[in-house]
């Protein structure tokens, strides 16, 4: 089960770098014309904002299963350090909410659906 939750992690971690890449690509160097291709629609849709959100929901995927495996190995870990495990992963969740929160309030209107 580790070592299915250390290549989730690996995945999650991969696909962050690449949407990083592919959207810094298109918002400083270049536009990236993806009508033709197949599974790329979402290049033209990531603006800044957008991005924020999707590392923030990586960001909180990570570290849900960074706690789960925390969780797996409870016996053998400080109850202290299992609180600040919790109190950390509850930071980037709340982080990620307030950043979703204000991105509606801000942007929703500038937008199309």
């Amino acid at each position: 089960m580790l070592t299915i939750l250390a290549m989730i992690d690996i995945v999650l971690v991969g696909s962050l770098i690449v949407m990083v890449m592919f959207s810094d690509y298109e918002n400083f160097v270049s536009r990236i014309d993806a009508e033709g291709t197949d599974g790329l629609g979402w290049l033209g849709k990531l603006d800044a904002a957008t991005l924020k959100l999707k590392v923030a929901a990586s960001i909180v995927a990570i570290s849900s299963i960074h706690l789960l495996r925390v969780f797996m190995d409870a016996q053998k870990i400080d109850n202290d350090k299992i609180m600040w495990y919790v109190i950390l992963h509850m930071t980037f969740v709340v982080s990620a909410v307030l950043l979703g929160v204000l991105n509606k309030i801000s942007f929703a209107a500038h937008r199309e659906h």
